[in-house]
């Protein structure tokens, strides 16, 4: 039996959603949020972004594939999809109990320095990121691409605001010797 690409996309992200959403009760109580203008700016270009990446905007829109990838091609980049999936479940796994959805301070939060965050500070950010991007050039369309970009675009307004608030939150020295060892979102590149 042979699954079409198109269909293992949509179960790998149906999977995650699924997955991830079931896990948000595995948190710790929430000490302090972020809330404001800024907060509602990466949500709107996040959710634009998820909007143009559904491969049914395309259709909508009479968006042109801009190429064609073949099935060999979208199985391999669905296969990359896949990694950026569980790049974001190691990262998950390992942040434990202070995960949160949102820009917030957890009980008992602090610095976690190791594992996919020694390669980088958002690593959850760069998996969506890279999931997103491979996902994008199999559908082939603007939209998706836009969508793409927009989701990365709108994770790094959300990993800068983070990182500032964690900074107050927790104290400069404490973030700023971390973001000086470790990348934002692309492993060996500050």
């Amino acid at each position: 039996m042979n699954i079409s690409p198109g269909f293992l996309f949509l179960a790998l992200w149906a999977l995650w959603a699924i997955s991830w959403g079931l896990a948000a009760l595995w948190s710790a109580r929430t000490e302090k949020r972020s809330s404001g203008p800024l907060v509602w700016r990466y949500r709107i270009v996040v959710t634009a972004g998820v909007v143009l990446l559904w491969h049914r905007t395309g259709d909508a829109l009479h968006a042109p594939r801009l190429w064609h990838v073949g099935y060999d091609g979208a199985y391999a980049l669905a296969g990359l999809t896949l990694l950026g999936i569980l790049f974001t479940w190691w990262a998950r796994l390992h942040l434990g109990r202070l995960w949160s959805g949102s820009v917030t301070r957890k009980a008992g939060h602090h610095i976690v320095d190791t594992g996919p965050y020694a390669l980088v500070r958002h690593p959850i950010y760069t998996g969506l990121i890279t999931a997103t991007v491979m996902t994008a050039l199999a559908i082939a369309t603007w939209p998706a691409l836009m969508g793409s970009a927009l989701i990365a675009i709108g994770l790094w307004m959300k990993a800068r605001l983070e990182e500032g608030f964690l900074a107050q939150e927790l104290g400069p020295d404490a973030y700023d010797g971390y973001r000086g060892r470790v990348a934002m979102l692309v492993p060996f590149v500050f």
